[in-house]
Protein backbone atom coordinates (compact mmCIF):
# COMPACT_ATOMS: atom_id res chain seq x y z
CA UNK A 1 0.00 0.00 0.00
CA UNK A 2 1.39 3.53 -0.85
CA UNK A 3 2.27 6.23 1.43
CA UNK A 4 -0.86 8.23 0.37
CA UNK A 5 -2.97 5.72 0.31
CA UNK A 6 -2.09 4.78 3.82
CA UNK A 7 -2.60 8.65 4.89
CA UNK A 8 -5.87 9.12 3.53
CA UNK A 9 -7.22 5.69 5.34
CA UNK A 10 -5.22 6.49 8.79
CA UNK A 11 -6.29 10.32 8.61
CA UNK A 12 -9.74 9.80 6.94
CA UNK A 13 -11.52 12.26 9.14
CA UNK A 14 -9.30 15.18 7.48
CA UNK A 15 -10.26 14.50 4.19
CA UNK A 16 -13.82 13.53 4.83
CA UNK A 17 -14.87 16.92 3.80
CA UNK A 18 -13.24 16.75 0.76
CA UNK A 19 -14.56 13.70 -0.61
CA UNK A 20 -18.50 14.90 0.27
CA UNK A 21 -17.42 17.92 -1.55
CA UNK A 22 -16.78 15.71 -4.89
CA UNK A 23 -19.10 14.01 -4.18
CA UNK A 24 -21.86 16.26 -3.88
CA UNK A 25 -20.50 18.08 -7.36
CA UNK A 26 -21.04 14.62 -8.92
CA UNK A 27 -24.36 13.89 -7.53
CA UNK A 28 -25.36 17.59 -9.05
CA UNK A 29 -24.61 17.03 -12.29
CA UNK A 30 -25.69 13.38 -11.89
CA UNK A 31 -29.28 13.80 -10.56
CA UNK A 32 -29.99 16.72 -12.71
CA UNK A 33 -28.90 14.71 -16.54
CA UNK A 34 -30.64 11.48 -14.47
CA UNK A 35 -33.62 13.56 -14.19
CA UNK A 36 -34.11 15.28 -17.61
CA UNK A 37 -33.15 11.65 -18.90
CA UNK A 38 -35.60 9.98 -17.45
CA UNK A 39 -38.39 12.06 -18.27
CA UNK A 40 -37.49 11.80 -21.82
CA UNK A 41 -36.92 7.64 -21.55
CA UNK A 42 -41.18 7.79 -19.31
CA UNK A 43 -42.30 9.44 -22.10
CA UNK A 44 -40.92 6.99 -25.25
CA UNK A 45 -40.57 3.24 -22.98
CA UNK A 46 -43.37 2.29 -25.17
CA UNK A 47 -40.98 2.75 -27.88
CA UNK A 48 -37.87 1.42 -26.17
CA UNK A 49 -39.53 -1.67 -25.31
CA UNK A 50 -41.35 -1.94 -28.25
CA UNK A 51 -40.83 -5.67 -30.68
CA UNK A 52 -41.05 -3.56 -33.39
CA UNK A 53 -38.17 -2.86 -35.44
CA UNK A 54 -38.93 0.53 -37.43
CA UNK A 55 -40.43 3.27 -37.06
CA UNK A 56 -42.45 5.62 -39.57
CA UNK A 57 -42.34 9.51 -38.83
CA UNK A 58 -43.08 12.15 -41.17
CA UNK A 59 -40.54 13.25 -43.38
CA UNK A 60 -39.22 16.25 -41.57
CA UNK A 61 -38.95 14.64 -37.92
CA UNK A 62 -35.91 15.32 -35.88
CA UNK A 63 -37.76 12.72 -32.88
CA UNK A 64 -40.52 11.07 -31.33
CA UNK A 65 -40.26 13.98 -29.34
CA UNK A 66 -40.39 16.42 -32.19
CA UNK A 67 -42.46 14.22 -34.62
CA UNK A 68 -45.42 13.91 -36.54
CA UNK A 69 -47.35 10.67 -37.82
CA UNK A 70 -47.93 10.15 -41.63
CA UNK A 71 -50.80 9.90 -43.82
CA UNK A 72 -53.03 6.47 -43.59
CA UNK A 73 -52.27 5.58 -47.34
CA UNK A 74 -48.62 5.13 -46.15
CA UNK A 75 -49.47 2.21 -44.14
CA UNK A 76 -50.43 -0.18 -46.97
CA UNK A 77 -47.18 0.87 -48.92
CA UNK A 78 -45.19 -0.52 -45.92
CA UNK A 79 -46.35 -3.98 -46.72
CA UNK A 80 -45.04 -3.74 -50.21
CA UNK A 81 -41.34 -4.65 -48.70
CA UNK A 82 -41.31 -8.66 -48.75
CA UNK A 83 -39.45 -8.60 -45.30
CA UNK A 84 -41.38 -6.46 -43.51
CA UNK A 85 -44.36 -8.72 -41.31
CA UNK A 86 -46.52 -6.26 -39.54
CA UNK A 87 -47.23 -2.68 -39.45
CA UNK A 88 -49.06 -0.67 -37.13
CA UNK A 89 -50.55 3.00 -35.92
CA UNK A 90 -49.51 4.51 -32.63
CA UNK A 91 -53.31 5.41 -31.72
CA UNK A 92 -54.09 7.52 -29.30
CA UNK A 93 -54.15 11.09 -27.55
CA UNK A 94 -54.14 12.72 -24.57
CA UNK A 95 -57.26 13.08 -21.99
CA UNK A 96 -59.26 14.44 -19.12
CA UNK A 97 -58.85 12.24 -16.38
CA UNK A 98 -61.48 12.69 -13.30
CA UNK A 99 -61.69 9.85 -10.41
CA UNK A 100 -65.24 8.62 -9.34
CA UNK A 101 -64.68 8.86 -5.66
CA UNK A 102 -67.20 6.80 -3.33
CA UNK A 103 -65.81 7.32 0.29
CA UNK A 104 -65.24 11.06 0.28
CA UNK A 105 -61.94 11.03 -0.89
CA UNK A 106 -61.07 14.41 -3.10
CA UNK A 107 -61.99 14.51 -6.49
CA UNK A 108 -58.73 14.16 -8.66
CA UNK A 109 -58.51 15.76 -12.64
CA UNK A 110 -55.51 14.90 -14.32
CA UNK A 111 -54.54 15.21 -18.29
CA UNK A 112 -53.23 11.64 -19.01
CA UNK A 113 -51.26 9.96 -22.19
CA UNK A 114 -53.05 7.69 -23.76
CA UNK A 115 -51.00 4.34 -25.42
CA UNK A 116 -53.04 2.11 -27.44
CA UNK A 117 -52.14 -1.30 -27.29
CA UNK A 118 -53.15 -4.56 -29.41
CA UNK A 119 -54.10 -7.18 -26.59
CA UNK A 120 -52.92 -10.07 -29.27
CA UNK A 121 -49.73 -12.29 -27.94
CA UNK A 122 -47.10 -11.02 -30.73
CA UNK A 123 -49.23 -8.01 -31.63
CA UNK A 124 -46.37 -5.00 -32.81
CA UNK A 125 -48.46 -2.55 -30.65
CA UNK A 126 -47.69 -4.93 -27.39
CA UNK A 127 -44.74 -3.61 -25.09
CA UNK A 128 -42.44 -6.65 -24.53
CA UNK A 129 -42.95 -6.71 -20.89
CA UNK A 130 -46.15 -5.91 -20.88
CA UNK A 131 -47.50 -8.75 -18.45
CA UNK A 132 -49.78 -11.46 -20.09
CA UNK A 133 -52.44 -10.97 -17.22
CA UNK A 134 -52.48 -7.13 -18.24
CA UNK A 135 -52.98 -8.41 -21.50
CA UNK A 136 -55.84 -10.29 -20.77
CA UNK A 137 -57.47 -7.89 -18.27
CA UNK A 138 -57.61 -5.12 -21.09
CA UNK A 139 -59.10 -7.27 -23.68
CA UNK A 140 -62.52 -6.19 -21.61
CA UNK A 141 -64.32 -3.16 -22.77
CA UNK A 142 -63.47 0.21 -21.34
CA UNK A 143 -60.61 -1.40 -19.36
CA UNK A 144 -57.50 0.81 -18.56
CA UNK A 145 -54.56 -0.35 -17.25
CA UNK A 146 -51.87 2.17 -15.12
CA UNK A 147 -48.76 2.22 -13.54
CA UNK A 148 -49.14 1.81 -9.66
CA UNK A 149 -46.82 5.10 -9.20
CA UNK A 150 -49.86 7.04 -11.09
CA UNK A 151 -52.55 5.82 -8.61
CA UNK A 152 -52.63 8.21 -6.07
CA UNK A 153 -52.14 10.81 -8.89
CA UNK A 154 -55.24 9.59 -10.61
CA UNK A 155 -57.10 9.20 -7.18
CA UNK A 156 -58.20 5.22 -7.91
CA UNK A 157 -57.17 1.89 -7.25
CA UNK A 158 -57.31 -1.77 -8.81
CA UNK A 159 -60.94 -2.21 -10.05
CA UNK A 160 -62.24 1.46 -9.32
CA UNK A 161 -64.18 3.27 -12.30
CA UNK A 162 -63.13 6.90 -13.48
CA UNK A 163 -64.46 9.21 -16.47
CA UNK A 164 -61.47 9.30 -19.51
CA UNK A 165 -63.05 12.87 -21.33
CA UNK A 166 -66.65 12.08 -19.25
CA UNK A 167 -67.14 8.36 -20.51
CA UNK A 168 -66.36 5.57 -17.62
CA UNK A 169 -63.45 3.40 -17.73
CA UNK A 170 -63.02 0.74 -14.79
CA UNK A 171 -59.11 -0.08 -14.01
CA UNK A 172 -58.72 -3.80 -14.27
CA UNK A 173 -55.03 -3.72 -13.65
CA UNK A 174 -51.89 -1.65 -12.50
CA UNK A 175 -48.38 -2.39 -13.81
CA UNK A 176 -44.54 -1.33 -12.12
CA UNK A 177 -42.50 -0.01 -14.92
CA UNK A 178 -44.11 3.01 -16.50
CA UNK A 179 -44.03 5.77 -14.15
CA UNK A 180 -44.37 9.08 -15.99
CA UNK A 181 -43.33 12.70 -13.83
CA UNK A 182 -45.38 14.40 -16.49
CA UNK A 183 -48.67 12.67 -17.66
CA UNK A 184 -49.50 9.45 -16.16
CA UNK A 185 -49.96 6.71 -18.84
CA UNK A 186 -52.97 5.18 -19.23
CA UNK A 187 -52.76 1.96 -21.42
CA UNK A 188 -56.01 1.00 -23.50
CA UNK A 189 -56.77 -1.29 -26.12
CA UNK A 190 -57.95 -0.33 -29.90
CA UNK A 191 -61.66 -1.09 -29.21
CA UNK A 192 -61.64 0.75 -25.95
CA UNK A 193 -59.96 3.95 -27.42
CA UNK A 194 -62.87 3.49 -30.22
CA UNK A 195 -65.37 3.46 -27.54
CA UNK A 196 -63.92 6.59 -26.12
CA UNK A 197 -63.97 8.33 -29.22
CA UNK A 198 -60.39 9.21 -28.97
CA UNK A 199 -59.19 7.14 -32.00
CA UNK A 200 -57.69 9.29 -34.98
CA UNK A 201 -60.31 10.24 -37.90
CA UNK A 202 -60.01 11.28 -41.08
CA UNK A 203 -56.64 10.96 -43.61
CA UNK A 204 -54.43 12.13 -41.16
CA UNK A 205 -52.76 9.18 -39.13
CA UNK A 206 -50.40 8.33 -36.26
CA UNK A 207 -46.85 7.37 -36.45
CA UNK A 208 -46.43 3.39 -37.64
CA UNK A 209 -44.06 0.91 -35.94
CA UNK A 210 -42.90 -1.75 -37.98
CA UNK A 211 -42.14 -5.52 -37.88
CA UNK A 212 -39.41 -7.22 -39.85
CA UNK A 213 -38.54 -10.67 -40.38
CA UNK A 214 -35.14 -10.58 -39.66
CA UNK A 215 -34.27 -8.26 -36.70
CA UNK A 216 -30.10 -8.34 -38.02
CA UNK A 217 -31.54 -6.46 -41.11
CA UNK A 218 -33.56 -4.01 -39.84
CA UNK A 219 -31.18 -1.24 -40.94
CA UNK A 220 -31.42 -2.63 -44.74
CA UNK A 221 -34.79 -2.76 -44.59
CA UNK A 222 -35.04 0.92 -43.02
CA UNK A 223 -32.62 2.06 -46.27
CA UNK A 224 -35.01 0.52 -48.53
CA UNK A 225 -38.04 2.10 -47.31
CA UNK A 226 -36.62 5.39 -47.00
CA UNK A 227 -35.42 5.10 -50.76
CA UNK A 228 -38.75 4.00 -51.74
CA UNK A 229 -40.50 7.06 -49.58
CA UNK A 230 -40.54 9.96 -51.92
CA UNK A 231 -40.30 12.15 -49.31
CA UNK A 232 -43.71 10.99 -47.60
CA UNK A 233 -42.49 10.02 -44.72
CA UNK A 234 -38.89 8.96 -42.84
CA UNK A 235 -37.99 5.38 -41.69
CA UNK A 236 -36.04 4.84 -38.54
CA UNK A 237 -34.65 1.94 -36.45
CA UNK A 238 -35.84 1.69 -32.85
CA UNK A 239 -32.30 2.36 -31.98
CA UNK A 240 -31.78 5.19 -33.81
CA UNK A 241 -34.47 7.12 -32.82
CA UNK A 242 -33.91 6.48 -29.21
CA UNK A 243 -31.01 8.16 -29.35
CA UNK A 244 -32.53 10.76 -31.27
CA UNK A 245 -34.92 11.66 -28.56
CA UNK A 246 -32.15 12.13 -26.23
CA UNK A 247 -30.77 14.14 -28.49
CA UNK A 248 -33.08 16.28 -29.32
CA UNK A 249 -33.83 16.92 -25.70
CA UNK A 250 -30.29 17.67 -24.83
CA UNK A 251 -30.82 20.69 -27.96
CA UNK A 252 -33.77 22.22 -25.63
CA UNK A 253 -32.00 25.85 -24.73
CA UNK A 254 -33.31 25.41 -21.40
CA UNK A 255 -32.40 21.89 -20.92
CA UNK A 256 -28.56 22.49 -21.84
CA UNK A 257 -28.44 25.87 -20.11
CA UNK A 258 -29.12 24.12 -16.79
CA UNK A 259 -26.98 21.20 -17.90
CA UNK A 260 -23.88 23.59 -18.52
CA UNK A 261 -24.73 25.61 -15.49
CA UNK A 262 -24.55 22.27 -13.24
CA UNK A 263 -21.50 21.17 -14.14
CA UNK A 264 -19.86 25.24 -14.02
CA UNK A 265 -21.50 25.25 -10.27
CA UNK A 266 -20.21 21.38 -9.34
CA UNK A 267 -16.94 22.31 -10.71
CA UNK A 268 -16.98 25.61 -8.53
CA UNK A 269 -18.06 24.21 -5.10
CA UNK A 270 -15.57 21.13 -5.75
CA UNK A 271 -12.55 22.81 -6.47
CA UNK A 272 -12.72 25.35 -3.63
CA UNK A 273 -14.22 23.01 -0.99
CA UNK A 274 -11.55 20.23 -1.86
CA UNK A 275 -8.46 22.87 -2.20
CA UNK A 276 -9.16 24.01 0.96
CA UNK A 277 -9.16 21.05 2.50
CA UNK A 278 -6.37 19.57 1.21
CA UNK A 279 -4.11 22.09 1.82
CA UNK A 280 -4.83 22.27 5.33
CA UNK A 281 -4.91 18.55 5.39
CA UNK A 282 -0.98 19.35 4.13
CA UNK A 283 -0.55 21.78 6.07
CA UNK A 284 -1.41 19.68 8.89
CA UNK A 285 1.03 16.81 8.33
CA UNK A 286 4.17 19.42 7.40
CA UNK A 287 6.47 18.34 9.90
CA UNK A 288 6.04 14.66 8.86
CA UNK A 289 6.93 16.07 4.87
CA UNK A 290 9.70 17.66 6.97
CA UNK A 291 10.95 14.02 8.11
CA UNK A 292 10.79 13.05 5.23
CA UNK A 293 12.74 15.32 3.61
CA UNK A 294 15.20 14.97 6.35
CA UNK A 295 15.46 11.56 5.47
CA UNK A 296 16.18 12.47 1.88
CA UNK A 297 13.26 12.10 0.18
CA UNK A 298 12.97 14.87 -2.97
CA UNK A 299 11.00 17.66 -3.50
CA UNK A 300 9.72 15.69 -6.15
CA UNK A 301 8.71 13.00 -4.23
CA UNK A 302 7.22 14.64 -1.86
CA UNK A 303 4.49 16.68 -4.85
CA UNK A 304 3.95 13.15 -6.10
CA UNK A 305 2.85 11.80 -2.29
CA UNK A 306 0.27 14.95 -2.85
CA UNK A 307 -0.62 14.47 -6.10
CA UNK A 308 -1.65 10.64 -5.12
CA UNK A 309 -3.15 11.38 -2.43
CA UNK A 310 -5.84 13.95 -4.54
CA UNK A 311 -5.80 11.08 -6.83
CA UNK A 312 -7.41 8.49 -4.05
CA UNK A 313 -9.39 11.30 -2.88
CA UNK A 314 -11.07 11.49 -6.41
CA UNK A 315 -11.33 7.74 -6.08
CA UNK A 316 -13.21 7.43 -2.71
CA UNK A 317 -15.50 10.61 -3.87
CA UNK A 318 -16.24 8.33 -6.99
CA UNK A 319 -17.58 5.66 -4.95
CA UNK A 320 -19.26 8.04 -2.52
CA UNK A 321 -20.80 9.77 -5.61
CA UNK A 322 -22.34 6.15 -6.66
CA UNK A 323 -23.79 4.67 -3.60
CA UNK A 324 -25.73 8.79 -3.07
CA UNK A 325 -26.80 8.57 -6.46
CA UNK A 326 -27.73 4.45 -5.78
CA UNK A 327 -29.98 6.09 -2.67
CA UNK A 328 -31.44 9.35 -5.02
CA UNK A 329 -32.10 6.73 -8.09
CA UNK A 330 -34.26 4.13 -5.82
CA UNK A 331 -36.27 7.00 -3.92
CA UNK A 332 -36.98 8.59 -7.46
CA UNK A 333 -38.39 5.05 -8.14
CA UNK A 334 -40.45 4.39 -5.20
CA UNK A 335 -41.76 7.74 -6.05
CA UNK A 336 -42.96 7.75 -9.86
CA UNK A 337 -39.85 9.57 -10.58
CA UNK A 338 -37.30 7.37 -13.31
CA UNK A 339 -33.96 8.41 -14.02
CA UNK A 340 -31.40 7.67 -16.78
CA UNK A 341 -28.08 7.99 -17.03
CA UNK A 342 -26.52 7.94 -20.28
CA UNK A 343 -22.96 6.19 -20.73
CA UNK A 344 -21.38 9.98 -21.93
CA UNK A 345 -22.84 11.48 -18.70
CA UNK A 346 -21.49 8.77 -16.12
CA UNK A 347 -17.58 9.70 -17.85
CA UNK A 348 -18.66 13.25 -18.02
CA UNK A 349 -19.12 13.21 -14.17
CA UNK A 350 -15.90 10.55 -13.75
CA UNK A 351 -13.59 13.09 -16.08
CA UNK A 352 -14.64 15.77 -14.02
CA UNK A 353 -14.53 14.57 -10.35
CA UNK A 354 -11.07 13.77 -10.83
CA UNK A 355 -9.99 16.80 -12.47
CA UNK A 356 -11.20 18.44 -9.92
CA UNK A 357 -9.50 16.07 -7.04
CA UNK A 358 -6.12 15.82 -9.03
CA UNK A 359 -6.38 19.89 -9.51
CA UNK A 360 -7.22 20.55 -5.94
CA UNK A 361 -3.84 18.36 -5.22
CA UNK A 362 -1.52 20.67 -7.78
CA UNK A 363 -3.07 24.16 -6.28
CA UNK A 364 -2.09 22.56 -2.96
CA UNK A 365 1.56 21.77 -3.42
CA UNK A 366 2.90 25.25 -2.44
CA UNK A 367 2.41 24.52 0.93
CA UNK A 368 5.25 21.90 0.53
CA UNK A 369 7.83 24.89 0.71
CA UNK A 370 7.09 25.14 4.41
CA UNK A 371 8.71 21.40 4.33
CA UNK A 372 12.21 22.51 5.68
CA UNK A 373 14.11 19.83 7.88
CA UNK A 374 15.62 23.09 9.68
CA UNK A 375 12.36 23.88 11.07
CA UNK A 376 11.90 20.25 13.02
CA UNK A 377 14.41 21.94 15.26
CA UNK A 378 12.16 24.44 16.59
Amino acid sequence: MSLALSTLIYEWRRYTAAIVALSMAGVLVLAQVGLFMGINKAFTATIDRSPAHIMILGPKSESMLQGTGVPRRIKPQIYLNPEVVAVSDLDGDGARWNNLPTDGSKQKREFVNIITVDPIPGAVTLPTDFPEAAREAITEPRSVVVDRSALTRLGVKLGDQALMNGKKVRVVYVVETYPNLAQPMVFVSRDTLQMLGLNRKGPDGAALVVKVADPARAEIVRDQLNAVSKGQYRAWTREELSKANEQALLKDQFIGLFLVASVILGLFIGVIITFMTLRGAVFANIKEFASLRALGVSMGSLRWIVIELSFWVGVFGLGSTWVVMWGVTALGAANGLPMAYPLWSVILAVMMLMTIAVLSGVFSLGILKKAQPADLLR
